[in-house]
């Protein structure tokens, strides 16, 4: 009789270790967004993103614009375009970095404008191989419009 609810105990520890690599599938890293000045309408935040499994990246929303989307920067023959892309593969273990020159998320209609030393909050939502849905709340910090990807630039948190 006192055998039941040890089994029961051990098979929902069981199940719990189950799900928790669900639960932390993607990490972000290095995530940000570029300054707005005043009334300009968009801005674009950038971050670099590892996924555990095959997973892609399916949208992204944040409050401080009406509508976001991921674009991706094309080249026809010397002229730049944008388009938007409805995903992006992120495939297993391997980093995924969306920068200025690539694949990018263009925050559009801002409500206010995006100043240096602010957070942004992003919400990713990530979709695995199965279909299963993560989403993921990221601070990411304002840099100055002239900042480059990486931040080999900033030695404001430097200790000389």
């Amino acid at each position: 009789m006192s055998m039941q609810p040890i089994k029961r105990g051990l098979a929902a520890l069981a199940l719990m270790g189950l799900a928790l690599p669900a639960l932390a599938q993607t990490t972000v890293s290095d995530a940000w967004v570029r300054a707005s000045v005043p009334h300009q309408q968009s801005t674009g935040a950038f971050m670099t993103l590892t996924a555990s499994s095959d997973s892609k990246l399916v949208s992204v929303a944040s409050p401080v614009a009406k509508t976001v989307q991921v674009h991706e920067m094309t080249m026809n023959g010397d002229v730049m375009g944008m388009r938007e892309v409805k995903a992006v593969e992120l495939p297993a273990g391997k980093a995924v970095t969306l920068d200025p020159n690539g694949l990018h998320v263009m925050l559009m209609g801002l409500n206010n404008q995006v100043k240096e030393g602010d957070k942004v909050p992003l919400t990713l939502t990530i979709e695995d191989a199965k279909g299963a849905k993560e989403t993921l709340d990221v601070q990411a910090e304002v840099r100055p419009l002239n900042a480059e990807a990486g931040g080999g630039h900033d030695h404001m948190h430097m200790k000389h």
